[in-house]
C-alpha cells in the first residue's frame, strides 16, 4: 500500500466517502476509514440509502418500531436517513472541529422528487436541517433550474448546502452566483458567514459514459482518440471558472465578512470503463481547494496504486478547451450532453428513491404487529 491518500490531503484534496449504511457506522468502518485512510466526510444520495436499507443489514430494529407506531413509508425513511447522517455526523465531529467547519461534513439529499419544484425544496431543506440536527450537515440540492433560487434561499438562512447534480460549465457558474446571492441575503440578515459552507458536486465519470458512446458511434480513428478526454476537459475548465469567481470583487467582499468558498466537489469519480485506470478521475483531478467523494473501491485502489504527482488541473485549461472544441467538431453537441445527463441523474435518484419506498413499505408491512 502506498499512502496516495495522505500525498492528495496534503494537495490540498479532501477525501469523502460515496456510500453510508448503518453497518459502517455501527462496526467501526467509518471511524476507521477516518483514521486510517484520511476521510473527512461523507456524501450520500438515495441509490446509496436504497441499497444500504434494502440490504436490510442494521435496521430491522428500528423498521419494527416504526411499523408498530404506523408511520408513513415517507416519514420511515427520513427517520431511517436522518438517524444514519446524524450517527455519521457524530463520528466526524472532530473533524468538523479541527478545520473549523470545513470538513467532517455528512451530506442528505432533499427527496429527488421535489427537483424541479423550488418552494418545496426550500421547505424540505429546512425540515431536513431540522431533523438530523448537527452542525455539520450538508443538505444536498439538485442544480436544477427550480434549484438555484432554493440554493440562494436555504444559504441565506444559514443553512449549509451540498450542491449536486452538476455537469455543464454554465450551470456550474449560476451554482456559484446562486452561493453568493445567498451569503449576501445571508449578511444583510446578520448571519455569521464564517459558519456557512458549501460544495458544488461537479459529476465527472458520466461525460465520459455518454461521450465516449457517441464517440463510439462515430467510430472514426480521430473520434476513438478523443475518447477519455471529455470528462477530465470539463472538470478542469470548472476549476478554471471556480478560479475566475472567487477572484472577483464581488467575493472580496464576501470574503472580508469572513465567508467560506464553495469548494468544487469531484462526484462520480468511479471509473465506468474497465479500459481507463482506475484511479484516473482521483490522480488526475488533484488542485487545492477541492473534494473527491470516492466509493471505497476507488478509495481502496488509490491507496494501493494511485500515482500522486502533484497539482494536475492548472495549467491544463488551454488544452482542456482544445479538447471539448474536439469534440464538438465531429458534431456531439455538448448542451445537448450535458442536459441529458442532468435528466438521467434526477429520474435514476427518483427511481432510487421509488424502488426505497416500495421495499421499505414492504418492510413495515412484514413487520407490522398483529393484533391479539
Amino acid at each position: 500500500m502506498t499512502d496516495a491518500l495522505k500525498r492528495l490531503s496534503d494537495e490540498g484534496v479532501a477525501i469523502w466517502l460515496d456510500d453510508l449504511s448503518r453497518k459502517r457506522i455501527t462496526s467501526g468502518n467509518l471511524a476507521e476509514l477516518i483514521d486510517q485512510q484520511h476521510v473527512v466526510g461523507v456524501t450520500t444520495n438515495p441509490s446509496i440509502f436504497q441499497k444500504a436499507i434494502s440490504s436490510g443489514d442494521g435496521y430491522e430494529q428500528q423498521l419494527a418500531d416504526l411499523a408498530a407506531r404506523k408511520v408513513t413509508v415517507d416519514e420511515a425513511i427520513r427517520m431511517i436517513t436522518t438517524a444514519d447522517v446524524r450517527d455519521a455526523a457524530d463520528i466526524l465531529r472532530p473533524v468538523y472541529d479541527s478545520t473549523e467547519g470545513q470538513d467532517g461534513r455528512v451530506s442528505i439529499e432533499v427527496d429527488p422528487r421535489l427537483a424541479h419544484e423550488t418552494t418545496a425544496t426550500i421547505a424540505e431543506a429546512k425540515q431536513l436541517a431540522w431533523l438530523v440536527d448537527r452542525p455539520n450537515t450538508l443538505i444536498k440540492i439538485p442544480a436544477t433550474k427550480a434549484g438555484l433560487p432554493a440554493i440562494t434561499e436555504v444559504i441565506g438562512k444559514g443553512i449549509s448546502v451540498n450542491v449536486t447534480l452538476i455537469f455543464s460549465l454554465e450551470r456550474y457558474r449560476e451554482v456559484m452566483d446562486a452561493y453568493l446571492a445567498g451569503l449576501e441575503k445571508a449578511k444583510a440578515a446578520g448571519l455569521d458567514l464564517s459558519k456557512i459552507h458549501s460544495v458544488a458536486s461537479f459529476f465527472v465519470s458520466r461525460v465520459d459514459s455518454e461521450i465516449d458512446k457517441r464517440l463510439d458511434g462515430i467510430g472514426t480513428d480521430e473520434a476513438k482518440a478523443l475518447k477519455g478526454k471529455a470528462a477530465l476537459a470539463n472538470a478542469r475548465l470548472a476549476y478554471e471558472a471556480y478560479e475566475e469567481v472567487f477572484g472577483t470583487e464581488r467575493w472580496a467582499a464576501l470574503d472580508k465578512a469572513q465567508a467560506n468558498k464553495q469548494r468544487p466537489l469531484w462526484a462520480s469519480t468511479g471509473v465506468k470503463d474497465p479500459a481507463y485506470k482506475d484511479t484516473l478521475y482521483v490522480v488526475d483531478l488533484v488542485a487545492p481547494g477541492t473534494v473527491n467523494t470516492m466509493p471505497e473501491a476507488t478509495m481502496e485502489a488509490t491507496a494501493d496504486h494511485g500515482e500522486v504527482t502533484g497539482d494536475t488541473i492548472r495549467g491544463t485549461y488551454g488544452q482542456a478547451r482544445a479538447e471539448l472544441d474536439a469534440v464538438a467538431k465531429l458534431g456531439i453537441s455538448y448542451d445537448d450532453v450535458v442536459q441529458l445527463l442532468e435528466d438521467e441523474g434526477v429520474e435514476k435518484f427518483e427511481a432510487s428513491w421509488n424502488d426505497l419506498l416500495k421495499s421499505t413499505e414492504a418492510e413495515l408491512e412484514r413487520l407490522a404487529p398483529t393484533e391479539a
